[in-house]
C-alpha cells in the first residue's frame, strides 16, 4: 500500500498544489471531508467541492462531477468509498488532473495503478491535512 504513498510524491502534491476538487465533500462541519477542506481552504488552496446534492459548500460553488469543472484540477481529493473510486479515478483522468489522493480508509490498489499508469501521482490511505501540518 505505501507504494502509493511516498514521501516525495506526497511533498511534491502538498507543496506544489493550487485547485484541489475534493469529491464527496460534505456540508456537515462534523465530517472529515468538510473539515480537511476548510483547513485546506485556510491555507490558500482553492478547493473546488464536488458533490451531486449540493450547489455551495464552504462558500464554494458545488459542482456534480469533475468533468464539469472549467480550469485545471491538481489534485483530486476523494472522500468515497473504497468500491467507488475507479469512476473518479477515470473522470480524473479524462479531465487531466495531475494527482488522485485518496483519504484515509479509501483504498483501491485497481484505481491506484490505472491512475499512475495514465501518469497521475497517487497517494491512498492517507489524510491530506495530516501531511499538510506534518510537512509544514
Amino acid at each position: 500500500m505505501d507504494t502509493y504513498a511516498s514521501q516525495d510524491v506526497i511533498k511534491d502534491i502538498v507543496k506544489n498544489s493550487k485547485n484541489i476538487a475534493v469529491v464527496g465533500l460534505s456540508d456537515k462541519p462534523d465530517r472529515a471531508s468538510y473539515s480537511v477542506a476548510s483547513y485546506l481552504k485556510s491555507k490558500g488552496y482553492t478547493i473546488i467541492p464536488v458533490n451531486p446534492t449540493k450547489t455551495e459548500i464552504l462558500d464554494e460553488k458545488c459542482y456534480p462531477d469533475l468533468k464539469s469543472i472549467a480550469g485545471d484540477i491538481d489534485v483530486v481529493n476523494v472522500f468515497r468509498r473504497s468500491d467507488a473510486v475507479m469512476p473518479i479515478v477515470e473522470e480524473a483522468i479524462e479531465v487531466g488532473a495531475k494527482a488522485v489522493w485518496m483519504q484515509e480508509g479509501v483504498v483501491n490498489e485497481q484505481a491506484a495503478r490505472k491512475a499512475e499508469e495514465a501518469g497521475l501521482k497517487v497517494v491512498m490511505d492517507r489524510c491530506l491535512l495530516k501531511e499538510h501540518v506534518r510537512l509544514k
